[in-house]
């Protein structure tokens, strides 16, 4: 019996070498292969700060418990890990060294702090001293300090020694990213058209000397950078009945800062007598990882890499597309009243739904707003129209999510000004995330109460809106709003008894509309009627749905899946999955949009909904899944379905064994799906 799942830690570092090969590809603009390998080591980070501590925890535990055969299981993957990342390690140095030379060859130019000319070290000193050294606090290792607890996991460090007579004093600088650029673009020479850039790192060790003079003895001083990963979760503790949510959290989120380290990467260049220092003040263990990488640590920065050189360098623009179904109507609420609307973002402007909420936080006629929080920007104009609704009299509901991984923070903050100004605040359902993304908005029209409603599959987010594709339907059929406002009544009376009809309900109705919906094709199949489905997610892993996926294909439905990160489902399996297929798309855009069609013997039922496939989406969290009624809108999806399996360009055949090769074009022309489905969407915004 063939193993029938891929390990979904090992298939979401698959998707990360998907975004290596972003930066890999040659085709791809130069600085646009730099900031992707930003984003890998972003991801990278991401995997090491959570799936790793959580594989960890259940090895020690099974140590503990004396299983040897779960141990090993564990252990394995883990080692599996190890071999992965380090192969990944060597491919991202590999391609660093190649962007460098095609930077030079465009004039850019990275240099260390021993490649600068006599001018350039006149010019950086000075630049130390009035832009950097005011941030530069040296951590001095000593029996006085807690270094662990000293280290923060998303910072850059330099490792110093300093040597007087053999004998070695140790300290810790942190790189002060966040007080300035870590990007120091050095001034052209006279009759030399290249623009050097230096990296702060590099202008820290040029200064090191300077930093310590006259407070330390040394012979000699030399640094190295590395980076250290912390175990990410945190405990809500449940003893303290007294405390709200929101300090629970609060108490949480200082854990994290103090939590268990996982991973050291460090300058592979560094003497092995300060690794094995470095490794054993951070209290490393045989569960931890230490990496050696390149001269860099922490290149999630280079996602920021800075505008220069020509144009060409860069992606060219597309311009974000007006929806004309707006702006035709004088206001929002007029054009949902003639008809559905849906978005596509990136493609289309975020700035519409900031105009319906913008609109109804003055208009007369509005008496409520309710709104589901779960990343939104750090500068944020949507909550600040609900600020304003709140001052016009308006009734504003804001449900918040402070377990939003990583965006904890700003959660908790949005939601103490929220509350100072009067909005109804929020915080979910204990023991499940609110992961759905809602907007309901109550209007009296003809001296009843009509509502609006707003179903995404991402977040009210102004900034991820110009990075991640996601769809949002604007509607005002009221067996939809209804429902819509139902969702929140659940999340604030989860004790009472809801009924659905139409949205599918995590964790209410979904597993169980999922089912069903697989079982009609499959009764079609049998019936030798037409059966296909199409799903389109971020992650694929819950064993139950896969095995009815497993199902439908035995069962002659014809199953199309495209998965951006994890897919545990096997395709191509004798007597398994033989007519599943898989493919991923990685692009300039994250593909973040989850769509389902299902086939329904030629009377298509398509959905858009904020849920993955995975067991967390469908049991432990709030989600939402939205039928699409309106046949032209339905036809839209379809297409942009057919436009993304189509994809030979930027598409990834994900086969047993996850190798990540390309879609083969054969004889077929280029078909980039974004590409295509921005035109698609100009041309249709130019008909309409």
């Amino acid at each position: 019996m063939p193993q029938l799942y891929y390990p979904k830690e090992l298939s979401w570092l698959a998707f990360n070498e998907r975004v290596l090969q972003e930066a890999q590809d040659i085709n791809n603009p130069v600085i646009e292969r730099v900031r992707f390998l930003g984003i890998f080591s972003n991801n990278q980070d991401e995997f090491f700060r959570v799936k790793v501590p959580d594989l960890k925890r259940k090895a020690l535990l099974k140590k503990a418990e004396g299983n040897l055969n779960a141990l090993n299981k564990y252990q394995t993957l883990l080692d599996n890990i190890q071999e992965k990342v380090l192969a990944f390690n060597a491919k991202f140095n590999q391609a660093y060294q190649d962007i460098q030379q095609e930077l030079k060859k465009n004039d850019i130019e990275i240099v260390s702090h021993e490649q600068l000319s006599a001018y350039h070290q006149e010019w950086l000193k000075q630049y130390f001293t009035d832009k950097v050294l005011r941030y530069t606090q040296p951590l001095i290792v000593s029996n006085l300090i807690d270094f662990p607890s000293c280290i923060e996991d998303h910072l850059t460090y330099l490792f110093v020694e300093l040597s007087n007579q053999e004998k070695y004093q140790y300290a810790a600088i942190e790189v002060p990213c966040t007080e300035t650029n870590r990007f120091v673009l050095l001034p052209k020479e006279k009759d030399n058209n290249v623009q050097k850039i230096i990296l702060l790192d590099d202008v820290v060790c040029f200064s090191l000397t300077d930093i310590f003079k006259g407070l330390f003895a040394f012979d000699s001083i030399i640094a190295y950078s590395f980076k250290m990963t912390r175990d990410a979760e945190y405990l809500l503790s449940e003893q303290d009945l007294d405390d709200s949510i929101l300090m629970k959290m609060t108490k949480s989120l200082k854990q994290r800062l103090h939590a268990d380290p996982v991973r050291v990467v460090c300058d592979e260049e560094m003497p092995q007598r300060m690794e094995k220092r470095l490794k054993k003040l951070l209290g490393f263990t045989a569960y931890d990882s230490t990496l050696p990488g390149s001269r860099y640590r922490n290149f999630k920065d280079f996602i920021n890499f800075p505008n220069v050189g020509k144009a060409s360098l860069r992606y060219t623009k597309w311009r974000a597309l007006d929806s004309k179904q707006f702006r035709k109507y004088n206001t929002t609420f007029e054009a949902i009243s003639k008809q559905d609307i849906l978005l596509h973002y990136p493609y289309h402007k975020f700035h519409h739904f900031k105009e319906f909420i913008r609109q109804a936080s003055f208009d007369p006629a509005v008496t409520s707003i309710k709104l589901n929080v779960y990343r939104v920007a750090q500068k944020s104009q949507i909550i600040g129209s609900l600020l304003d609704a709140v001052r016009n009299g308006k009734k504003v509901t804001v449900n918040v999510e402070l377990r939003a991984r990583f965006d904890e923070s700003n959660n908790i903050e949005w939601s103490k000004k929220m509350t100072d100004a009067g909005i109804k605040v929020l915080f979910g359902i204990n023991s499940l995330k609110v992961h759905s993304k809602l907007c309901l908005i109550n209007r009296q029209e003809n001296g009843s109460i009509v509502k609006y409603a707003q179903v995404s599959t991402g977040n009210f987010n102004e900034d991820t809106a110009k990075i991640y594709t996601d769809l949002a339907l604007f509607t005002k059929n009221q067996l939809i709003a209804e429902e819509v406002d139902n969702v929140f009544k659940f999340i604030e009376h989860s004790y009472k008894d809801f009924h659905f009809d139409h949205l599918l309900i995590s964790p209410i109705n979904q597993r169980k509309r999922l089912n069903q919906l697989v079982k009609n094709e499959i009764k079609n199949a049998k019936a030798n009627l037409p059966a296909k489905i199409i799903l389109k997610l971020n992650n694929l892993v819950d064993k139950k749905l896969i095995d009815k996926l497993y199902d439908a294909s035995n069962a002659g439905v014809d199953i199309h899946l495209i998965i951006r990160g994890m897919c545990s489902l096997k395709p191509g399996l004798a007597g398994i999955s033989e007519r599943i297929t898989v493919t991923s798309i990685v692009d300039r855009y994250l593909e973040h949009a989850r769509v389902m069609l299902f086939h329904n013997n030629g009377a298509p039922l398509v959905f858009i909904t904020s849920a993955d496939w995975m067991a967390r989406n469908i049991e432990d969290r709030v989600e939402v899944g939205l039928p699409i009624y309106f046949p032209p809108l339905k036809q839209q999806i379809i297409d942009m379905l057919e436009l993304q399996m189509g994809d030979n360009c930027k598409a990834r055949v994900i086969d047993q064994q996850q190798q990540n090769n390309y879609v083969t074009r054969d004889k077929h022309k280029k078909q980039s799906s974004q590409r295509e489905i921005y035109q698609y969407l100009k041309l249709s915004e130019r008909n309409e």
